[in-house]
């Protein structure tokens, strides 16, 4: 047994990075399993839900319950659900997350002057008109939300740019940040996770590779942080940053280290 009742779990970086799975992850899972540890993944990939994480780790051998996931968008959708009902939200994003916007029973237009709502997220088809666009929708100071912000997004050869680059253009044309960022690091994820969790912040680990999402929201939220180097973070970077973790592992391989 541990200390920890739960584990929050980072996905891209930390079990896979691209289509990958990472070494030592099935390792590290199964030391969570043994120590009885809840895990609850929680991924900042705005285009996801837990069904296709469930299909993505399945043939590594790795039991993905669906609703033991949280992703940036099923944050966000829960969130503008219950905060901006019967309203229309203007989307810059995919068009997955926009499907389970709609599942969520948020109303989505692509009508930048039906806008009550603006939510800036990742798309491969963001163009200068679309910028144009979220500009005109932005106008009379209407709510602005991000899903996350990751400037970046690690592939299988490297990495690709994310909600984060498509956030600070939106940014720059309308003068003004968004009003909240709904995924990690933000209160409000940290608080949809404990939620679904249904345990103490102070005896629940994040593990994640990102120093600003994943260890900044686990910080924040008064958990104990473990960062992994098997995402976009090195040792160099965490040298020089303001960000610190409780921990450092090699990969998740390492955190029975911690249990």
């Amino acid at each position: 047994m541990t200390d920890y009742e739960a584990a929050i779990l980072d996905v891209d970086g930390t079990i896979v990075r691209g289509e990958e799975l990472l070494a030592g992850v099935p390792v590290g899972i199964d030391a969570l399993e043994q120590a009885g540890c809840d895990r609850l993944l929680f991924s900042n990939n705005p285009t996801r839900n837990g069904d296709y994480y469930r299909e993505k780790l399945a043939p590594y051998g790795v039991d993905v319950d669906p609703n033991a996931v949280l992703t940036s968008a099923s944050v966000s959708a829960a969130y503008l659900r219950t905060t901006h009902p019967d309203e229309q939200v203007y989307l810059v994003g995919g068009e997955r997350l926009e499907g389970i916007l709609e599942a969520a029973d948020v109303a989505v237009t692509d009508e930048p002057e039906a806008a009550d709502v603006v939510l800036g997220s990742f798309t491969t088809e963001f163009s200068y008109g679309t910028l144009w666009e979220s500009l005109e929708a932005l106008e009379d100071g209407v709510p602005f939300y991000g899903t996350d912000p990751d400037t970046t997004i690690p592939v299988d050869d490297g990495l690709m740019p994310g909600s984060g680059a498509i956030l600070a253009a939106m940014e720059a044309v309308a003068g003004r940040e968004p009003d909240a960022i709904l995924g990690k690091p933000s209160t409000i994820a940290a608080d949809a996770a404990i939620e679904r969790l249904a345990t103490d912040p102070a005896r629940t680990l994040v593990v994640g590779d990102r120093l600003n999402t994943d260890i900044a929201l686990g910080n924040r939220a008064g958990m104990e942080t473990a960062l992994v180097l098997t995402g976009v973070t090195d040792r160099e970077t965490l040298a020089t940053s303001p960000i610190e973790p409780d921990h450092v592992l090699e990969s998740l391989a390492e955190i029975d280290q911690l249990l």
